[in-house]
């Protein structure tokens, strides 16, 4: 009897060891703060942040590769009717469509770095090959002094 006391008291002591820190986790996450979302980017307002390249194939071109851009970004709350893209604090990632070539190459210079670009159009990302939260159609470089 006194063996099967000792054995349900260590199974008890384990399982509080192993319940208290998850308890007091959730406390904590219950504490914190709702996200606040980010300030709003209206058009002609500049957006920056880190610049990385994506790798990605066109589905309506036979799978040829297309030049993707984004940038990386505080989270940033988009014009009326787009608002936050569904998400709590608004989009982080921008992906950037290039026009033409000479934007591709332009951009191709500067990934990995830290850019700033003037937006002139910018909406929620729609398509399901766009890897990025929001989508700037109309952009344009801001050159640093």
């Amino acid at each position: 009897m006194t063996k099967r006391f000792a054995t349900r008291l260590a199974l008890v002591a384990t399982m509080l060891l192993v319940a208290t820190p998850a308890i007091s986790a959730q406390q904590d996450d219950a504490a914190l703060p709702a996200p606040k979302p980010g300030k709003p980017i209206n058009t002609g307002e500049v957006l920056s942040g880190e610049l990385t390249a994506l790798k990605v194939r066109d589905v309506k071109n036979a799978g040829k590769r297309i030049a993707t851009y984004q940038i990386t970004s505080e989270p940033r709350r988009l014009p009326a009717p787009n608002g936050l893209c569904n998400l709590e604090t608004g989009p982080e990632t921008f992906q950037l469509v290039t026009s033409s070539d000479a934007q591709a190459t332009q951009l191709k210079s500067f990934v990995g770095k830290e850019i700033s670009v003037k937006v002139d159009e910018v909406a929620c990302a729609s398509d399901p090959g766009q890897m990025s939260e929001a989508v700037v159609t109309k952009w344009s470089i801001i050159k640093k002094q």
